[in-house]
């Protein structure tokens, strides 16, 4: 995965108004924190750190007083209404060193034929890769699959060197017969009705 280079401050003013003026500059308060070390607050980009976060996982660089450091998003919160980025906390990583970290599940192929749905039951995978190896996704076929059939954690190709962490058997997604909707009673006796008037 490519690293993201992205300009930082450190923050020392902290609470809720000092939070609203970074947004209003347009910029995104957050913290980053790992190996032991005490949490260091700090103002980001909006715009380029929005960009950044359409990947998952994504490999960020940050200078921190001078100093390099590797972090990838652990925890984002948003706006309900608008969407953007309300705060972000992010997780020093080093290269070599494996995490465990949720990358999205995706389908491809054609159901076997009939009136049945896809469900994801899961829409992720708990996985443990190296830090600076983070696979975006992962892609299961659904080929042929039919009503009644699922796939479990452990039938998700990882790429190498990415291990499940979790339950092996947990369903993550499965095929449903699709319900077909049946003309309600009082619908069906009206018609009745209408039928028996105009004899």
């Amino acid at each position: 995965m490519a690293e993201i280079k992205l300009a930082t401050e450190v923050r020392t003013e902290f609470g809720k108004g000092a939070a609203r003026r970074v947004r209003r500059a347009n910029q995104v308060p957050g913290v980053v924190y790992g190996h032991g070390a005490e949490p260091v607050h700090i103002t980001l980009p909006g715009h380029e750190l929005l960009l950044a976060l359409r990947t998952a996982n994504v490999l960020i660089g940050l200078e921190i007083d001078g100093k390099d450091a590797l972090v990838i998003p652990k925890a984002v919160q948003r706006h309900p209404l608008k969407g953007t980025i309300e705060h972000v906390d992010l997780l020093t990583v080093k290269r070599g060193e494996k995490v465990q970290v949720e990358i999205p599940v995706h389908s491809e192929g054609d159901l076997a034929p009939g009136a049945n749905l896809l469900e994801f039951v899961q829409n992720t995978l708990l996985v443990e890769a190296e830090a600076t190896h983070i696979p975006e996704s992962t892609t299961v076929s659904v080929e042929g699959l039919d009503a009644g059939d699922s796939i479990v954690a452990k039938d998700v190709p990882l790429p190498k060197g990415v291990t499940l962490v979790g339950e092996e058997d947990a369903i993550v997604i499965q095929v449903v017969t699709a319900q077909v909707e049946e003309p309600a009673e009082d619908e069906a006796a009206e018609g009745e009705a209408t039928e028996g008037a105009e004899a």
